[in-house]
């Protein structure tokens, strides 16, 4: 077998692969593998690999003609990759030939698992701080404060708030499992944008009067574009947003919902519907833009949990938006309040 014979056949190949010549040196690598391991590996030690059980299985295979699978983490790029090593020798024309090595990308894999770790921690810590702070109450009703009529009252008012903050949590929680279970599934249906906003705002301007704000609808002249969509989910992407920044702007900070269109757009192939949230809060610095739609994430997490938050909502909007082959724009500056833009595709 010649280097470039086995170039050929292995630049097929879409996983890095190795082969390894009689002598033990590594003869040929397709592409992938050299941007895992550099272009300067052919003709090299397959020592090089440094790592002792792959090492172990490659001498083994070398010894004995049997294959074996190692694990293998490449740590010379930016962030460790984890592979699955598969060894089996070959031969050609009756004669052995040394060895391939196939390297199968475990990183995904070991990047999903990592996310549902810190997942089930912080469902727990954020179930955890409520759930404690009840339990405290009832022992406290239930000793020093018995038969306190006035303390009972007060207690059970904080018990009901922290009660209400968990079936919050747990409903969003729902929410994100149905929508990430969709997210693949494009929806079908014709909604018309403006007949989205003008419900979302009539829902909340009782709020927003409430809290001493108020609530604009701008829609662009002669724009009233219709997309594919969820009419329900895209209700709650506009709801979301639209209580964030009501939350987030504060008293006498104007909330407006501007609806556009354009030929293009972020992201976005062809003709697209624009959906801005603006509200004249205190924004957010830029590095705290990127992390937003993180579940969980939050910039001032005492002020949200005080204002209701779970930390859930801005990541049910980015998966909404992905499940409409949308884009989410998130533009704020400390001082300068916060524009939260939705690109969605256009229908004509």
């Amino acid at each position: 077998m010649t280097q470039d014979w086995a170039t050929a056949r292995l630049s097929a190949v879409p996983a890095p692969m190795l082969w390894l010549d009689a002598t033990g040196r590594i003869g040929a690598a397709n592409k992938k593998a050299g941007e895992v391991f550099g272009d300067w590996l052919i003709g090299q030690p397959y020592a090089l690999l440094r790592n002792p059980q792959l090492l172990g299985l490659i001498e083994t295979a070398y010894r004995h003609g049997a294959g074996g699978e190692a694990r293998f983490v490449a740590t010379g790029r930016a962030a460790p990759e984890v592979f699955r090593v598969n060894i089996q020798p070959v031969s050609w024309d009756g004669a052995e030939q040394g060895l391939m090595l196939h390297f199968e990308d475990l990183t995904h894999l070991r990047e999903a698992e990592e996310q549902r770790r810190d997942f089930v921690a912080n469902v727990s810590h954020e179930l955890r701080t409520p759930l404690t702070a009840i339990m405290g109450f009832i022992e406290t009703l239930r000793g020093p404060a018995r038969g306190d009529n006035a303390a009972a009252d007060r207690f059970l008012g904080i018990m009901e708030e922290e009660a209400r903050r968990m079936n919050r949590i747990v409903s969003d929680l729902l929410s994100l499992g149905r929508v990430e279970a969709n997210e693949r599934i494009r929806p079908d249906s014709e909604v018309v944008l403006r007949e989205v906003l003008e419900t979302v705002v009539a829902a909340l301007r009782p709020q927003a009067a409430e809290a001493g704000n108020t609530l604009a609808l701008d829609v662009e002249a002669a724009s009233d574009p219709r997309v594919l969509g969820d009419q329900d989910q895209l209700i709650q992407v506009v709801m979301n947003l639209t209580e964030n920044a009501l939350k987030y702007g504060g008293p006498d900070k104007p909330v407006t919902l501007r609806l556009s269109q354009a030929e293009r757009g972020l992201g976005v192939r062809g003709p697209v519907a624009r959906l801005d949230v603006i509200d004249r809060g205190e924004g957010s610095d830029a590095a705290h833009i990127p992390r937003l739609t993180e579940r969980f994430y939050r910039v001032d997490a005492h002020r949200s949990r005080a204002m209701g938050g779970t930390g859930l909502g801005l990541a049910i909007v980015k998966h909404i938006v992905n499940r409409h082959r949308g884009q989410l724009e998130i533009s704020s500056a400390p001082g300068q309040g916060s524009t939260f833009t939705v690109w969605l595709p256009r229908l004509g």
